[in-house]
């Protein structure tokens, strides 16, 4: 009796769990505005759907940039850089970048065939505010503002 009443109360007390499939995947597609400003001005801005996904440029070679690198998230999502790649594919403009294996990243090298040539750099910015992490590292979410923007030293 004591054993039945101890389940019964360890049955009522336990935690639902509901299955119904609401819960999004971590690298479902989202919907973000990119905006790539060069010295001169604007080389583009739209609207493009991304995921984490591998990336190739000619310089840094194929590489995962699903926010996984570097231990930056749990599971694979959506990034700046990947929003950057999925534009470029899409759009059909080139961008081309340096892989760092000690930051597990990408550093972009050229949009547009616009680079810094020493004197400047790409700044990846989400929502207005510099990414702590890199391109490959930051997670985006649906309807954030992605720039990268031509700085000079």
């Amino acid at each position: 009796m004591i054993t039945t009443a101890a389940l019964a109360l360890a049955l009522t007390s336990a935690p639902a769990v509901a299955h119904t499939g609401t819960t999004p995947h971590p690298n479902a597609p989202v919907r973000v505005t990119l905006t790539v400003q060069g010295p001169d001005g604007p080389l583009f801005r739209g609207r493009v759907t991304t995921r984490g996904h591998d990336v190739t440029t000619a310089t840094g070679g194929t590489h995962r940039c699903d926010g996984t690198n570097g231990g930056a998230q749990p599971a694979a999502v959506p990034t700046p850089t990947a929003a950057l790649d999925d534009a470029a594919r899409r759009r059909h403009f080139t961008w081309d970048g340096t892989w760092y294996a000690s930051f597990d990243d990408y550093a972009v090298d050229t949009i547009k065939n616009v680079g810094g040539g020493g004197a400047a750099y790409w700044n990846i910015s989400v929502n207005g505010t510099s990414t702590p992490v890199g391109g490959c590292q930051f997670r985006l979410a649906a309807g954030d503002h992605v720039a990268f923007t031509w700085t000079a030293f």
